[in-house]
Formats: structure tokens, C-alpha cells, sequence
């Protein structure tokens, strides 16, 4: 596939920084976001030139709200829309605004630091930055809940058929959707569970990340509900942020994806349920605090947006 998409297959790294940017109101925005489509063109060459082996980039994504205003290409993607909330019987998917979604990593923390300051220069005088978590690698990429995450990720091929849009939709091959979610988590609560009662809200084992058998594993369990089969994946890059003091501790849940309609499948399955009610058990102890699709263009696109 070669059609030079953005960063998204790339696979977690030590140090992120997850932005979310609003654009003002009854201004003049479109030069400045010329120049901040350069600027992520720019940014990428420079971490691969600089630092070959950190896994350095960032990846910059559009909400609908924005590509409207922003007077970006039309037909629209086929599945790009604003996120609808998703109500189950006791807890709910938020959706929440964000028009610029920045996604910085890097083995060095110092080039998520310098990325986001650059990029947050630039903005200042267009747009506020209403969202800003520091994400860490926990242990061998554990949430902070103890659990391996990201087990399900596809590899190899399957990485781009499932994280980048291909001829289902031509004018946009190259491309991926791009969801995000943070949770917060009840620490407190969680941890009074027995590692035995955490595995079954789970699916799998607490040490060695395996697979509860069928028949065993319960069916609200996270890793029966939120896996929405072999042939609907997303690649999953989350991290876990938070404030140890106040006990603020969650998980930035990031999905790339070539259809927003696996997303959805796997959020209803969460939220709402199989069967309806049998909502997804982790959300007893994890609060989604927003929730908001955004669409990741290829680099020859930014490249086009900036002239």
C-alpha cells in the first residue's frame, strides 16, 4: 500500500502526549492550519533524521466539525461523523468535542515535550487546548489496572488492512479513523477485588496475559465484549496516565481504524451490551470522561492542505 499514511501503524511507545485542540470561533483560521499541516510533515522528517531508533512521530487528527470549517475535500469519507453518545442501562459512552487530535511519541520523552511545545506555539492564537494527558509505558505494556492491553492487536499485514482505509473508499486510501476515549478508573475499588474476581472482569490471566477458555470465561467480560471477532480488529494504541497522589489514575483509550463501524460495534457491545444489559464489566470501575472521532489524513494530503 503505498500511499503514505501518517503514523498510525506505528506500535506503542515509552512516552506519549495526546492533545486536543479546539479552533476559536469568528476567526480566521485556514493560514495557520496551512502552516500547521506543514508543520507535521516536517516534524516527522526531523524525529526519523534525528532519533532513527526512538519511534519518534506525531500524528495529527481532524474532527468533522473541523474539515467543514476548515473547507477541507468533499465527498466526506464514508463513515466520518460526529460520535454520538451511547446510552447502556447504567453507564455511557460520552461524546465530547475536539476538533485537532495530536498523538506525539517517542522513546525520549524530550521529543514529546519539544512536539507538543512547537505545536502548541503555533495554535495559541487560533484554537485552546481543552485536553492534555502524558502517557507512560506501564511495566510490559500493562494498563494501569495490571492487565496486559493491546493482546488482540492485529500484526504483521493485518496491522494496515485493519488500521488504514484501502479501495473500499479511493479518495481516501491511506487514510484511517481514529477514535479516542479516556477513562478514569476506580482504583480504590478495583483493587479490593480479588486478582481472581479481576481475571473474570477481564477474561484473562493477571501474570501471563492468557486467554480464559471458552466456558470459563464469563460473558461480561471485557475481552468477550469488546473483541468483535477475527475479521473487525482495530490497532489499539493506549497508555496509561494519571496522578498517583489524588489517586487520578486511567487509561487513554486510542483506536486506529479503516472502518468507524467496527469501533461502534465493539462501544454497543461495551455500553449497551450482548444481550442488552450484559454491558461490558470493566466499566463498573472505569469512568469514560470523553469520547470523539477524528479522521487521520496521509502525509501527501497535509502536503496538499499546506499549499
Amino acid at each position: 500500500m503505498d500511499t503514505n499514511p501518517q503514523n498510525v501503524l506505528d506500535y506503542t511507545n515509552n512516552n506519549t502526549i495526546f492533545m486536543v485542540w479546539n479552533i476559536k470561533s469568528g476567526i480566521e483560521v485556514k493560514e495557520t492550519f496551512k502552516q500547521l499541516c506543514a508543520l507535521i510533515i516536517n516534524l516527522n522528517n526531523s524525529g526519523n533524521v534525528r532519533f532513527p531508533n526512538s519511534g519518534a512521530s506525531v500524528v495529527m487528527g481532524i474532527s468533522l466539525e473541523a474539515w467543514i470549517k476548515l473547507d477541507l475535500p468533499l465527498p466526506l469519507p464514508k463513515e466520518f461523523e460526529v460520535f454520538e453518545q451511547i446510552t447502556g442501562s447504567k453507564h455511557t459512552a460520552v461524546s465530547t468535542r475536539g476538533d485537532l487530535h495530536f498523538h506525539v511519541r517517542a522513546s525520549e520523552n524530550s521529543y514529546c515535550i519539544d512536539t507538543a511545545a512547537v505545536i502548541s506555539t503555533l495554535l495559541q492564537n487560533i484554537a485552546v487546548c481543552v485536553e492534555e494527558v502524558h502517557g507512560f509505558r506501564y511495566w510490559d505494556s500493562r494498563s494501569i489496572l495490571g492487565f496486559v492491553d493491546g493482546t488482540e492487536n492485529p500484526h504483521g499485514q493485518e496491522r494496515a488492512t485493519f488500521g488504514i482505509i484501502g479501495d473500499e473508499d479511493p479518495a481516501y486510501k491511506g487514510c484511517s479513523y481514529l477514535f479516542v476515549q479516556q477513562y478514569l478508573h476506580n482504583m480504590s475499588a478495583w483493587k479490593s477485588l480479588p486478582v481472581s474476581e479481576q481475571e473474570k472482569v477481564i477474561g484473562r490471566s493477571k501474570s501471563d496475559d492468557i486467554e480464559m477458555p471458552a466456558g470459563v470465561k464469563p460473558s461480561n467480560s471485557h475481552s468477550a465484549l469488546a473483541n468483535v471477532g477475527d475479521d473487525l480488529k482495530i490497532v489499539r494504541d493506549n497508555m496509561p496516565f494519571g496522578k498517583v497522589g489524588t489517586n487520578e489514575m486511567g487509561t487513554y483509550f486510542i483506536a486506529y481504524a479503516s472502518s468507524f463501524i467496527t469501533i461502534k460495534k465493539m462501544l454497543n457491545n461495551m455500553f449497551i451490551g450482548v444481550p442488552v444489559g450484559n454491558y461490558d464489566r470493566i466499566l463498573d470501575f472505569s469512568t469514560a470522561k470523553t469520547g470523539t472521532l477524528f479522521f487521520v489524513p496521509t502525509f501527501d494530503m497535509l502536503d496538499g492542505f499546506s499549499d
